[in-house]
């Protein structure tokens, strides 16, 4: 996922740079949808929303509709539309409004996280792990 959110002059700057991570937010487990977040799927890629629901996500409870996972060599599974070798997002601007709105402020968690390991191991590629 590529950082691409705006400074207005109320907000404090964005201190995270998406570009620079290996993913950590696409794998989390559930990435929800909405109704909403299908249709623009769909759109993006030309086929009705009940295609878009059948092919990219799954059903996690009742009422709960997740986008559909891939294996990946960093976290074990990632968003089936997570490039893994490039690390980055393919449906950038029909990404699911959960993921418009990560990580809901100007700073990140596990990027300053990251910084921090990285710095102190010296790599500047360098990716924790379990």
């Amino acid at each position: 996922m590529t950082q691409k959110k705006t400074e207005s002059a109320s907000e404090a700057p964005v201190r995270y740079d998406c570009s620079k991570c290996p993913g950590y937010c696409c794998s989390y487990p559930r990435i929800e949808v909405k109704a909403k977040d299908v249709a623009r799927l769909a759109k993006h890629f030309g086929i009705t929303p009940a295609q878009a629901e059948r092919r990219f996500t799954r059903l996690y409870a009742k009422d709960e509709r997740i986008l559909k996972h891939q294996k990946d060599t960093v976290y074990e599974t990632i968003c089936r539309f997570f490039d893994t070798d490039e690390r980055r997002c393919t449906i950038y601007e029909a990404r699911p409004t959960v993921c418009r709105g990560y990580p809901d402020g100007p700073k990140c968690g596990y990027y300053d996280f990251l910084k921090f390991e990285r710095k102190h191991q010296g790599d500047p590629d360098f990716i924790p792990s379990a």
